[in-house]
C-alpha cells in the first residue's frame, strides 16, 4: 500500500506542473463544442482584450503570492485609481498616469512595511491598506461615479484603447507588462530573491538576504500593478468611481492559483498567471454560454479557489498541529 501511496505521488507531482494548460486546452474545445462560434479568431483576441485588466491585477498579485503572502488590496486599489486618473485627467494631463501608478505603489509598499516592520500577517495588512485605498475613493469622488472629458482622454489615453491592425492596443500593453514582469522574476538577481524567499524564507534570512525590503518591493509592485489595471478600466470605461472594479479581486487570485503559483510561494510565476487568467477568462465566458445567473459566478469562483488551492498548495511548508 504505502508503494501504491508514493508511486502515486510520484504521478501526481511530475503531472502538476502540466495541469493550468490541460486544463485550459479541455476548457477551450468544451467551450467550442458548446458554441462554435467561441473558437472564430476575433472571439478569440476579443476575449483576451477584455481580460487585460483582470490578468494585469493578477500579476501583481503573483508576486505577493510567490513570496508566499498574499494581497487583498488589489481590488480597492484599482478603484481607487480610476477616481484619481478621472480627477487628475484635467490638471495633469498623461502625468496623472504617473501620479496613478506612484500612489499604488506607495500603498503597496506601506502594506509591505506593516508586514515586515510591524508584523502584521499580509492579508490583514493588506485588508487595512484595502480599506484606506478605498476610503480615498470615496472622499475623492463625492461617493459617486465620475466621468471624464472626451477630449481630455483622447489627448492623454487614446493610445491605450483602440486597435492598430485589428490587435487591440489592451494586448499590446498586457504583453509589454508581461515581459517586464518576467525579466524581473526570472532574469534578475531581484527574482531569484523571490523565489528563495517563497521557497523558504528563515533559509533565505540566513543566506544574507535583505527579505524585508524585497518582500516591500514586492508588494510595492503588486499595488503599482493593481493601479494600471485601474487606469486602463478608467480609460476603457471614460471614467471612475470607488467600485467599478468590485469582483475582480476573487478571479484575479483564482487565476494565480489556478496557474501554478501557490500560496505557499517559491515555484510558478507569471506565465503561470497568463494560463491562469485565460482559463478564468474561458470559465467566465463558459458561464454565459451556459446561461449561470451572474449572482452565482462568484459562487464558482469561490469553488473553484477551494479546488485551486487543494491543488497547488505545498503541504510540506504547512505545520500541521494535532
Amino acid at each position: 500500500m504505502a508503494t501504491i501511496t508514493k508511486s502515486a505521488n510520484l504521478v501526481w507531482e511530475k503531472t502538476k506542473p502540466h495541469l493550468p494548460w490541460v486544463t485550459l486546452i479541455t476548457l477551450v474545445i468544451i467551450v467550442g463544442i458548446a458554441d462554435a462560434n467561441f473558437l472564430k479568431p476575433q472571439n478569440m483576441i476579443s476575449l483576451a482584450a477584455d481580460v487585460v485588466p483582470l490578468f494585469i491585477m493578477a500579476m501583481g498579485i503573483t508576486f505577493a503570492i510567490y513570496i508566499g503572502g498574499i494581497d487583498l488590496s488589489a481590488q480597492s486599489i484599482a478603484n481607487m485609481t480610476t477616481v484619481i486618473a478621472t480627477v487628475a485627467l484635467a490638471m495633469f494631463g498623461i502625468g496623472a498616469a504617473f501620479i496613478c501608478i506612484l500612489t499604488g505603489a506607495a500603498l503597496g509598499a506601506v502594506s509591505g512595511f506593516v508586514t515586515t516592520r510591524l508584523y502584521v500577517p499580509s492579508f490583514v495588512s493588506t485588508i487595512a491598506v484595502g480599506g484606506v485605498a478605498y476610503s480615498v475613493g470615496q472622499w475623492l469622488s463625492g461617493q459617486r461615479a465620475l466621468y471624464m472629458d472626451a477630449a481630455l482622454r483622447e489627448n492623454a489615453f487614446a493610445w491605450m484603447v483602440g486597435n492598430t491592425a485589428g490587435l487591440p492596443h489592451e494586448l499590446v500593453i498586457g504583453g509589454t507588462l508581461l515581459f517586464i514582469a518576467w525579466f524581473l522574476m526570472t532574469r534578475t538577481s531581484f527574482g531569484r530573491a523571490l523565489k528563495a524567499i517563497g521557497a523558504g524564507e528563515l533559509a533565505a534570512v540566513a543566506s544574507g538576504l535583505n527579505v524585508d525590503r524585497i518582500k516591500v518591493i514586492a508588494f510595492a509592485l503588486s499595488g503599482a500593478f493593481a493601479a494600471i489595471a485601474g487606469l486602463l478600466f478608467a480609460v476603457k470605461l471614460s471614467g471612475g468611481s470607488p467600485t467599478i472594479a468590485n469582483g475582480f479581486l476573487l478571479p484575479a487570485i483564482v487565476a494565480v492559483l489556478v496557474g501554478g503559483t501557490p500560496l505557499t510561494g517559491g515555484v510558478g510565476g507569471m506565465i503561470n498567471t497568463l494560463i491562469g487568467t485565460l482559463i478564468v477568462a474561458v470559465i467566465r465566458s463558459s458561464m454565459l454560454y451556459f446561461e449561470i445567473d451572474a449572482t452565482k459566478q462568484q459562487m464558482v469562483f469561490g469553488i473553484i479557489l477551494i479546488i485551486a488551492i487543494a491543488a497547488t498548495i505545498d503541504r510540506s511548508k504547512l505545520r500541521i498541529v494535532k
